[in-house]
């Protein structure tokens, strides 16, 4: 398990990450999201060991980051934005020398990283030949040579083209058979890919922690009728609508409380008694980039009633 408690960092007066908290059990693949400056990065290193947090504890295992770094690191792989790649060696040669840096058999290690990332066609060309697609893969098979428990990829398909991407969503899949997942991204699609779970950042605060199946478990009702049907006045006063809104024209979405079914069955009826023709009734699942939109909108004290 990993677990941040309470984490804050400070650059002079500058609060990156503010009272941060939250638990990654084993086996999950979590999407860290927020807009550039929410502060993924930044707990991304504590967790790693890599930056001292102003207050508050990262824990791998209960095993404090600080405390034990070599312990807590010997168990965790980490994609940095900007892998450290060298340029003039060949892509053997590099997870060679990088896995020397971490006491390990190369004739072991690296071939098991090579075919776990697909890279047996470029294992001996030079990094600089790559392409950016390659250079990324080359970077997660520097971080899982030791067979991490715990992988934390920063930013792994910024860049990428279309083929690239879908290339990198295969390879966290594969990774996660085996291994907890931390993704850091602002693309909603790579979370919506591969995640089970979903961390919202904004301005250093966690604004929202959720189960993806849960966050996109349709909540309301998309009605089409004709323009100017009165759908207002015919729900005024139903306790099962919490709020009826207007889309394009002859569109309404219809949040509701309690018992989707039936919630939509009072709706439906509603509308029929008051000769509102219904020409679709279906469920509205949530769109994680408006959830996205709305708890970087949202008031602080809005934001778990904006998903």
């Amino acid at each position: 398990m990993i677990e941040a408690k309470n984490l804050v960092r400070r650059y002079g007066n500058f609060l990156a990450v503010d009272d941060v908290s939250f638990a990654i059990e084993p086996g999950e693949v979590v999407g860290l999201l927020g807009h550039n400056g929410a502060g993924k990065t930044t707990i991304m290193k504590m967790l790693m060991g890599f930056l001292e947090p102003s207050a508050g504890q990262s824990l791998v295992d209960g095993v404090d980051v600080f405390a034990q770094p070599d312990l807590v690191q010997a168990q965790m792989g980490y994609l940095p934005e900007s892998s450290p790649l060298y340029p003039e060696l060949t892509v053997f040669e590099y997870l060679s020398y990088a896995a020397q840096l971490r006491g390990l058999d190369p004739a072991r290690c690296v071939p098991q990283a090579i075919v776990a990332t697909q890279l047996e066609s470029r294992a001996v060309d030079r990094i600089d030949t790559l392409s950016r697609g390659y250079k990324q893969r080359v970077g997660v098979a520097q971080a899982i040579l030791h067979q991490p428990k715990f992988v934390i990829l920063d930013e792994p398909s910024n860049g990428l083209d279309p083929t690239q991407t879908q290339h990198m969503r295969e390879l966290i899949r594969r990774l996660a058979e085996n291994a907890t997942v931390i993704l850091s991204t602002h693309i909603m699609q790579e979370v919506k890919a591969v995640c089970d779970r979903v961390l919202i950042l904004r301005a250093g605060q966690l604004a929202l922690d959720e189960r993806l199946q849960d966050l996109q478990r349709a909540s309301g009702v998309n009605l089409s009728t004709v323009a100017g049907a009165g759908v207002t006045q015919a729900l005024h006063g139903l306790a099962a609508a919490t709020r009826i809104t207007e889309g394009d024209t002859g569109n309404w979405t219809i949040e509701l409380q309690g018992d989707l079914n039936s919630g939509a069955s009072q709706v439906a009826t509603a509308l029929v008694s008051a000769g509102v023709p219904i020409h679709s009734l279906a469920p509205a699942a949530a769109d994680l980039e408006s959830i996205f939109k709305q708890v970087n909108e949202a008031r602080p004290d809005e934001v778990h009633d904006a998903a």
